[in-house]
């Protein structure tokens, strides 16, 4: 669908098809970033890695940071750090199951991914001085919201939504936090700068150092680069996992029979004497249809961030001015009934057994992390965080709704944003399974 949102031609695009021929036939072309207000105020420029435009220094920045974070190797020299952090958190909620309490699920799985995250980019705890993820919260939240100068440039100094501020607020916040984090790590290092504890380390050493030398413009990497790289690393991590677990085990209590299914298959790849580890995750089947269809129905993302198109082009017989803005809409993708027959709305695992279709960009049907030049790095990560944090609380716990409360009363609205987390937080009583 084509439209004309101000004075930005854009191309809404919902199908399969569609998607890859934009983000694979043609995709050199559309890889480029719209510049938007949020993005050049919060993200120093878009000097980070999510919102750069396409380019040397674009590459330069996914290079490190898949090299120093995302790489399988990464993120199995991590798996002690989320191996630890699920455990505390599974001794915190067998005590609850002790004491019958009901548990804010949400919650706790944000805490988690916090505590992960922390660890594996700045080398430390969540500090309680600087709260930072309710400034990211409030960042995706804006960045999904639909800003007039963004589409009518001669407007932007009126600011006529009153949105400036507010984005001025969320940087002012986050710069104190990264200041902070960044003078930590240089007083720590001081005397040994070969010193790579961490993400933060790594990206330090880099500063006052040339980009790529030896092409004609070098750019020189300043304190403000590692910020938004820093920043852009954790907007990322914290949210997004957090938000993909906890409507998978919504929809998993909302639905027995499903739970049910996925309980059988952990006892009988793990058992009930010993907890599901991370080499477990090869051989859970259901697990990957059960986060497949929750990834379906629950795009962390609805709309991806959007994509520019770098030059003018002809795609299919129409043609798409330089500059045009094309957002691919996951969300109606992954309902699209011409793909996934007429129970788009219901949760359904086994839509994927025999199905080829993964969740890593190959197939244009789900693309929970985007596809192409700008799909996303930490898609390892991401998953192996995903899958086992849910086959972890499904095998040692069941999970009773409060009040008495059917799972059909399960609230599932959605809060939009860049992201879209549910609205209410999951809350429900833990009874712990395992013979240990």
């Amino acid at each position: 669908m084509s439209i004309r949102l101000g004075y930005v031609p854009t191309i809404v695009v919902s199908s399969p098809q569609a998607a890859e021929l934009f983000l694979k036939t043609h995709d050199i072309i559309f890889a480029g970033r719209p510049k938007v207000q949020v993005s050049e105020v919060v993200s120093y420029g878009t000097k980070g890695l999510a919102f750069a435009q396409y380019g040397s220094y674009w590459r330069t920045v996914r290079k490190w940071c898949t090299l120093q974070l995302l790489s399988a190797s990464k993120v199995e020299l991590f798996a002690p750090v989320r191996r630890m952090e699920l455990e505390s958190l599974v001794k915190l909620l067998m005590n609850a199951a002790a004491a019958g309490e009901v548990v804010d699920i949400s919650g706790k799985v944000a805490e988690l991914i916090e505590d992960i995250t922390y660890k594996m980019i700045i080398g430390r705890s969540k500090d309680d001085e600087f709260d930072l993820k309710p400034l990211i919260q409030e960042g995706l939240r804006l960045s999904g919201t639909f800003n007039i100068a963004d589409y009518v440039p001669f407007l932007a100094p009126f600011d006529l939504q009153g949105l400036m501020p507010r984005f001025q607020a969320i940087r002012k916040g986050c710069d104190e936090f990264l200041e902070k984090i960044i003078d930590e790590h240089q007083k720590k290092t001081k005397g040994q700068p070969n010193q790579h504890g961490d993400f933060v380390d790594v990206m330090l050493s880099y500063l006052n150092q040339p980009m790529n030398p030896n092409e004609e413009k070098v750019y020189i990497i300043d304190r403000t680069n590692i910020k938004a790289i820093i920043l852009d690393m954790l907007a990322a991590a914290l949210e997004t996992s957090a938000v993909a677990i906890d409507w998978a085990l919504a929809e998993l209590i909302r639905h027995p029979r499903v739970k049910s299914c996925l309980q059988k298959e952990l006892e009988k790849v793990v058992g009930m004497n010993r907890k599901v580890e991370e080499a477990d995750l090869p051989k859970l089947t259901y697990l990957d249809m059960v986060i497949k269809e929750a990834s379906r129905l629950h795009p962390v993302a609805p709309f991806l961030i959007p994509h520019e198109s770098m030059e003018d082009a002809t795609i299919n017989g129409y043609y798409i001015p330089k500059k045009s803005r094309i957002l691919i809409n996951t969300w109606t993708i992954g309902r699209d009934p011409n793909v996934w027959s007429d129970n788009v709305e219901e949760f359904i695992p086994e839509r994927f057994a025999n199905s080829n279709i993964d969740l890593r960009g190959h197939n244009f049907e789900l693309l929970p992390f985007g596809s192409g030049r700008r799909g996303c790095p930490g898609l390892q990560l991401g998953l192996t965080t995903i899958r086992l944090v849910v086959a972890q609380l499904v095998h040692c716990f069941e999970w009773e709704l409060p009040d008495g409360m059917s799972p059909n009363d399960l609230s599932m609205k959605e809060k939009f944003g860049l992201t879209v987390p549910r609205a209410e937080h999951l809350l429900a009583k833990p009874v712990y399974r395992l013979h240990e």
